[in-house]
């Protein structure tokens, strides 16, 4: 018999329809998507790539197709047939990709590319680099969010606290069997510093909490990579650091280092 199970569903299992860990994740993507309509701030007809789309069509999953007013302005990217997602997004265009292969679009063909909750899954810190460049290469300016690995939950498992550590996150996974999430082809836990080290050498490149608001503990973490030469505003409510390169906030090390220009916000 086919295995029909959506190719991306293990991603949804430790937050099923309608409990507690679905309510939250619901709350935490409703103002991933304020803060990309802060940063970005689309207009009706410019065009916005999502990649990363899902074929398990719940009220936490696909933020800006649940979310955004016009659909028809959105090509979304995702890893299964889409078949699923067609029907609940009739007026989105759909594009399948390819794990670790060049996205199927000329270089900017679109005004925004957004990716929530991908970044952490392809694969190596390589593969993060040349995904972010992807991103960068078909789009004139990128939003792209990631749970924040020192939220109180794990987002994946919903192991609690265990994964600050690589070391007791690894026993924890093999303990409750959850071994495939320690490894880094499924998962790389992401900090702040780390998302910082990956930003290119963008003027005005951004890294700052967002989802559910607990300052450093916060679930999310965002980056935005402006378009090239734009003039850079404050978003309403948005409070950054000194135009310097980027720093963890107190308490975390340096991951990497940041690039010159780059800006850090509190999201």
């Amino acid at each position: 018999m086919p295995d029909n199970t959506p190719v991306d569903g293990k991603f949804y299992q430790a937050a099923p329809p309608a409990s507690l860990g679905e309510k939250l994740v619901i709350a935490a993507r409703d103002r991933i998507y304020r803060d990309f309509l802060e940063f970005c701030t689309p207009r009706r007809g410019d065009t916005i790539l999502d990649v990363g789309v899902s074929d398990v069509v719940t009220d936490a999953a696909n933020l800006l197709e649940r979310l955004y007013p016009h659909p028809a302005d959105i090509t979304a990217a995702g890893l299964g047939s889409g078949e699923e997602f067609a029907r609940a997004y009739p007026a989105v265009r759909y594009q399948q990709i390819r794990p670790h292969a060049r996205l199927p679009f000329a270089d900017r063909s679109f005004r925004f590319a957004t990716a929530n909750a991908v970044l952490e899954h392809v694969g190596s810190k390589a593969d993060q680099r040349r995904f972010v460049a992807e991103l960068q290469r078909v789009a004139e300016e990128v939003f792209i969010t990631v749970p924040n690995r020192f939220f109180p939950v794990e987002h994946h498992t919903a192991i609690p606290l265990a994964h600050f550590w690589d070391r007791s996150f690894r026993t924890a996974c093999r303990v409750l069997r959850k071994q495939e999430w320690a490894q880094e082809e499924n998962l790389i836990l992401m900090r702040w510093s780390g998302l910082a080290a990956l930003a290119p050498q963008v003027a005005g490149a951004t890294v700052g909490y967002t989802g559910l608001r607990l300052g450093p503990f916060s679930s999310n973490l965002f980056l935005h990579l402006p378009r090239p030469g734009a003039m850079q505003s404050l978003p309403r409510g948005a409070a950054r650091r000194p135009a310097r390169p980027l720093q963890a906030p107190t308490g975390q090390a340096p991951a990497g280092q940041a690039p010159p220009g780059a800006r850090a916000s509190s999201g």
